[in-house]
């Protein structure tokens, strides 16, 4: 039996609030415990973010847990998610990704919102962008259609790995990205950087996108549980 929109749309919102929250969150949890000590602070903010992910568990039987805009183009694309509800999705991840920036704020006695001045740009952030949505895009394509029980770990893991071999420390999430935008610690980046960014990410999702419908010709054109709300009527 299929979910109806309105609940998957609020489970995207809470999953990207969530995700949001514990990025920004352990973030300036990881500044202020380690100092001046960049790299345990990013050690740090990377084993919580690649944790959080366990959240695909929790959201996945009623969303499909994108929780991520290139995530829910991917699967309009391949014709999982109609491109109607392709809308809310959005919608309700990029709403979920502001709220779980004001929440993480609140918790540790921020202003709820802080424009980010942490400067990220450049040829090789933008390339790193790309190279890290491409992997994650290529790690949920193959997996949720093979072997969906592992996605949530697959992606926790990848992401884990990409924090560190990316310039970026791989956003690769366009909704992600804008809500660090209002957050001025140590997981924030300008608003003036933001736009490349997001173009970069969206090119790798794509990229990975049409790659796997030609390197893997006998997988389903789309998952049918990780990615996919079940099938029957809203």
């Amino acid at each position: 039996m299929k979910v109806s929109l309105v609940r998957r749309a609020i489970a995207e919102f809470l999953g990207t609030a969530f995700l949001v929250a514990a990025v920004i969150g352990s973030g300036i949890m990881a500044g202020r415990l380690s100092g001046a000590n960049i790299g345990l602070a990013l050690l740090e903010n990377t084993i919580a973010t690649g944790a959080a992910l366990a959240l695909i568990v929790t959201f996945g039987p009623i969303s499909g847990a994108h929780l991520n805009t290139v995530v829910t183009i991917m699967d309009a694309l391949e014709r999982g998610l109609p491109w109607s509800e392709t809308p809310s999705y959005i919608l309700a991840q990029l709403l979920g990704g502001v709220s779980g920036a004001v929440a993480a704020h609140l918790m540790f006695g921020l202003p709820v919102v802080s424009l980010s001045i942490h400067a990220r740009n450049g040829s090789a952030q933008v390339f790193s962008e790309f190279v890290a949505t491409f992997g994650l895009a290529s790690v949920i394509w193959n997996s949720s259609r093979s072997t969906p029980t592992t996605v949530p770990f697959a992606v926790g893991a990848y992401i884990t790995a990409a924090y560190w071999f990316t310039a970026s420390t791989s956003f690769a999430n366009p909704a992600v990205r804008l809500a660090r935008c209002l957050s001025d610690t140590f997981a924030g980046i300008r608003p003036a950087d933001a736009a490349w960014f997001v173009l970069a990410q969206l090119l790798g999702g794509l990229a990975a996108t049409l790659l796997f419908r030609w390197l893997v010709p006998s997988l389903p054109a789309h998952a049918e549980t990780v990615l996919v709300p079940h099938d029957g009527n809203n």
